[in-house]
């Protein structure tokens, strides 16, 4: 009687007798074993970056929510003006506000019109040229900040954002006002 031997391949249970076909079978249960770690740990490895982005874009809101508190508790009507005197640049000077159809239309400056911000439109100040404009009949005043050339109305001296105008204006329905404008000197 012939003995029966047992070979290590035999041993690992794949039923095969030809060893090289038992090669390749291992070799691609090895291969697909390893590929599934390498997509297991890529997929962690997601899951941790965009969880690290999440709470560095949420740690970036809060800055950015307190940071803009601060400002409103210190800025509550115009614009943030660090230090420096207002020198006196015209009196008695018309003012106007911008029609409602250039919202979110650029300016000559290159920033976005918005009617809810405090800027402002002047003929020569240069651009980002902070200017106290108050109104003469009430004497309420805002700050506001060049970011256009205008108004094309030789009358007119200044034209202001829509909420700049309305927060010193006497009357909401007039669409001009005498002012006394004046210029940051820093």
């Amino acid at each position: 009687m012939k003995s029966k031997t047992t070979t290590p391949i035999r041993l690992l249970g794949l039923g095969c007798k030809d060893p090289k076909s038992n090669f390749k079978n291992v070799s691609k249960k090895i291969l697909l074993f390893f590929l599934l770690i390498t997509i297991a740990g890529a997929a962690i490895s997601q899951t941790l970056t965009s969880d690290k982005q999440k709470s560095a874009t949420s740690n970036d809101t809060v800055k950015k929510g307190k940071m803009l508190l601060l400002q409103q508790e210190l800025t509550p009507d115009s614009l943030f003006i660090e230090s420096g005197k207002f020198k006196l640049y015209k009196k008695n000077a018309h003012a106007s506000y911008y029609a409602d159809k250039f919202h979110n239309k650029r300016t000559a400056s290159g920033k976005k019109y918005d009617k809810n911000k405090y800027s402002a439109a002047h003929k020569k100040l240069p651009f980002g040229t902070k200017v106290k404009v108050t109104n003469e009949a009430n004497g309420k005043s805002v700050i506001v900040e060049v970011t256009d050339r205008g108004p094309f109305v030789r009358s007119r001296e200044i034209d202001l954002s829509r909420r700049a105008f309305m927060e010193i204006t006497g009357s909401k329905s007039s669409g001009s006002m005498k002012v006394t404008i004046e210029v940051l000197q820093k």
